[in-house]
């Protein structure tokens, strides 16, 4: 698998709830699957800090990849109320406290989640800003953290320009700069559902261009 999960889930299956437990208990693709084989998840959050440990998730988008497309009717988007003020982070999510007020709780937004990402394999940009998040707030509610097969885009683009022998300047992994080697148009970022759709777009055509049509294995896709 992209990460493995199968030793981590053993080792936390005691501490896990009856909810996490059943979702781990859906089975996974196998790592020498055909991508085109495997659903995927891109997922995105918006959160009040960069800091998991000060900050609080506020939204989160998300949109499967199915048959080697995008479905877009799965496409998702739920706003979280914090406890607190989302304070100056507004000016970068654009989202404001008389918002976030009507949104739902963390635990309704990650079963949510929980729903949509059984079987699938997860899709960031920056996966491990994301993960800190999540398995911070499925760690409180369900135990255990949320340990599911994943792949990073973010890493995916780094990998290949670094096997190119091409230098990396700062900006050039943004989510944006990524987008725009493949000639994929600019989206307003810092929405969690447009982040989401930007990251799968973005995970298809890196595909595409390393596979130039040929097979390519989930293993193959992670490397």
């Amino acid at each position: 698998m992209p990460v493995s999960v199968e030793l981590p889930r053993w080792r936390w299956r005691r501490r896990a709830d009856d909810c996490l437990r059943d979702f781990w208990s859906a089975p996974l693709p196998s790592k020498r699957a055909d991508w085109r084989e495997v659903e995927f998840l891109a997922l995105d959050a918006e959160m009040s800090s960069l800091d998991p440990d000060e900050g609080e998730l506020l939204s989160l988008g998300w949109v499967v990849i199915r048959d080697g497309g995008i479905a877009l009717d799965s496409a998702h988007h739920v706003v979280i109320r914090p406890s607190q003020s989302v304070g100056q982070s507004a000016t970068i999510h654009q989202l404001r406290d008389c918002e976030v007020a009507e949104g739902v709780d963390t635990g309704a937004a990650l079963d949510s989640l929980l729903d949509a990402a059984r079987g699938r394999v997860l899709v960031f940009h920056h996966a491990p800003l994301d993960l800190a998040y999540l398995d911070r707030v499925s760690l409180a509610q369900h135990g255990a953290p949320l340990l599911q097969p994943h792949l990073c885009t973010l890493q995916m683009e780094k990998r290949l320009l670094e096997r190119r022998e091409q230098a990396l300047k700062r900006g050039d992994l943004t989510l944006g700069a990524c987008r725009r080697r493949y000639h994929l148009p600019d989206y307003h970022g810092h929405n969690a559902l447009w982040d989401a759709l930007a990251t799968a777009e973005l995970l298809l055509a890196q595909t595409a261009c390393r596979s130039r049509g040929r097979g390519l294995t989930l293993r193959q896709l992670a490397g």
